[in-house]
């Protein structure tokens, strides 16, 4: 379990296009940051949102993902004027995010278009990545965040399209499920009689047990057993 009292900020970007390939990401950059606050295990209520405009037109593809227009950021700020308030939100925190390479490559890509001087974002921030961790955790699954939510009994059903704030909100659930089984939605406000809710609890007395994973040659056979009784009836417990 991670260290109460450390800074954690768990965030999430929204791009103009999906291709990681080519120099740059072939020019596409972040229209939307969202970012929430944890302290001691707890949402503290801290949140940074910002939709930016880009210096190139948005991907159909992206906009059927995010639903963000060229027309709705065409009064948005761009990326260097929200650059140090964004700064000063992740100033000391741990960074989490879901497939980070893919947030923190956008990030980086707009730094290197403010000048060389600024570091990686790497290079300032410890980061974490949850898929990483559920790879670990779940191996052999698919680990999007949708099916991490399932998991965990966390409700996404409100999340009809991907938008950066909402995203990293469900995300910081599954991260507190992940990496302690418990996740309080009751925001941090130091009053002790406030209601608090729980998706689920472990007890901390627990004792640890030994993770068997399965091997390689375990994971096949199974996967082959499901594609056999796959052919006489729908497999739903396969992820």
């Amino acid at each position: 379990m991670k260290a109460t009292n450390q800074r954690i900020i768990v965030f999430d970007t929204e791009t103009t296009g999906m291709n990681m390939t080519g120099p740059h990401y072939e020019g596409h950059g972040i229209v939307e940051i969202g970012a929430v606050e944890i302290i001691d295990r707890k949402l503290t209520g801290n949140t940074f949102h910002v939709y930016i405009k880009p210096d190139r037109t948005i991907d159909p593809e992206a906009i059927a993902v995010h639903g963000i227009t060229d027309e709705f950021l065409r009064d948005k700020p761009v990326y260097a004027d929200i650059h140090q308030e964004f700064m000063d939100f992740i100033d000391g925190a741990e960074l989490v995010a879901h497939n980070a390479s893919f947030d923190t490559g956008f990030m980086d890509y707009e730094f290197h278009k403010m000048g060389a001087s600024i570091a990686k974002i790497e290079d300032i921030c410890q980061i974490t990545d949850t898929l990483e961790m559920a790879k670990r955790l779940f191996p052999g699954k698919r680990n999007n965040l949708d099916i991490l939510c399932s998991r965990y009994g966390i409700d996404n059903s409100h999340r009809t399209m991907h938008g950066a704030l909402l995203d990293a909100e469900i995300l910081a659930d599954v991260y507190l499920m992940m990496t302690g089984g418990q996740t309080s939605l009751r925001l941090s406000s130091g009053n002790d009689s406030t209601t608090e809710t729980s998706i689920r609890r472990l007890e901390n007395s627990r004792k640890v047990l030994k993770v068997i994973h399965a091997t390689a040659d375990e994971l096949t056979a199974h996967q082959d057993r499901l594609d056999l009784i796959g052919k006489k009836a729908d497999v739903i417990w396969r992820l």
